[in-house]
């Protein structure tokens, strides 16, 4: 990747294209080269019937985190469309706030494999509740998938 990439701004305004971003009230708190850290407090209407955190939000927020990193490591022009994630669910939702990272396991021209982990914040430490893997594929050349 050039030196001069700014893969932070790409990765931000790719990010503000993101209506389901938005929808849950996630946001971007740290971009690193192979890195990426989405916050997201709690709200009771991203919650399953127990008042916890939905699985499908964390794994959403996941996803996202995953395909940001892998993001960061790609040429301006290139996109990224996730092809495969598993996720485990360790522990309840329960929290003020959750951090969802994703960071790059194996990088590559084509396949790009990142490994994210949940984390719910009150009180006290961080708790892990939940840990992806995900694999992402370069597309290049594709107007409908841009960034």
């Amino acid at each position: 990747m050039d030196e001069t990439d700014d893969f932070r701004e790409r990765i931000r305004q790719s990010f503000g294209r993101q209506p389901a971003m938005e929808t849950i009230g996630a946001r971007l708190t740290r971009i690193e080269q192979a890195m990426v850290e989405i916050e997201l407090p709690f709200d009771p209407k991203l919650t399953q019937q127990h008042g916890l955190l939905h699985g499908g939000i964390i794994s959403t927020a996941l996803d996202t985190a995953c395909t940001y990193a892998a993001f960061s490591m790609i040429a301006p022009g290139a996109s990224l469309l996730t092809i495969e994630f598993k996720v485990n669910l360790m522990s309840p939702g329960r929290g003020e706030r959750f951090l969802f990272r994703g960071e790059i396991t194996k990088p590559g021209s084509t396949i790009i494999v990142a490994d994210g982990r949940a984390y719910a914040i009150a009180d006290g430490p961080a708790k892990l509740i939940a840990s992806m893997t995900a694999t992402m594929m370069v597309v290049r050349g594709r107007e409908d998938i841009v960034g």
